[in-house]
């Protein structure tokens, strides 16, 4: 897991108030959101985190189809924070 990676997750841990996950096993390519996310994130979550990523970070994420994709997992929003773009939607 990378710093970037590791402060994000740290970030959505506290944000939804989450007992912090395993750091060896996390999966940074899994779902981040919804039934099969490891952390049990939901859409309402899904807004608080990208509330406080605009915040912390200054990046906005300006609708409902970008926040989905930059959500997707945590790799995908650490290079969305990382450069600002969303990665792009594949199957």
């Amino acid at each position: 897991m990378t710093p970037l990676q590791l402060e994000l997750l740290e970030l959505i841990e506290v944000t939804c108030k989450l007992p912090a996950a395993d750091r060896e096993t996390f999966d940074v390519h899994g779902p981040l959101i919804g039934p099969d996310s490891a952390l049990g994130i939901d859409s309402l979550d899904a807004l608080e985190i990208a509330v406080t990523v605009q915040q912390r970070y200054g990046v906005r994420m300006n609708s409902e189809n970008t926040t989905r994709t930059v959500l997707r997992s945590l790799a995908s929003l650490t290079d969305y924070v990382a450069t600002g773009e969303s990665p792009a939607t594949t199957g």
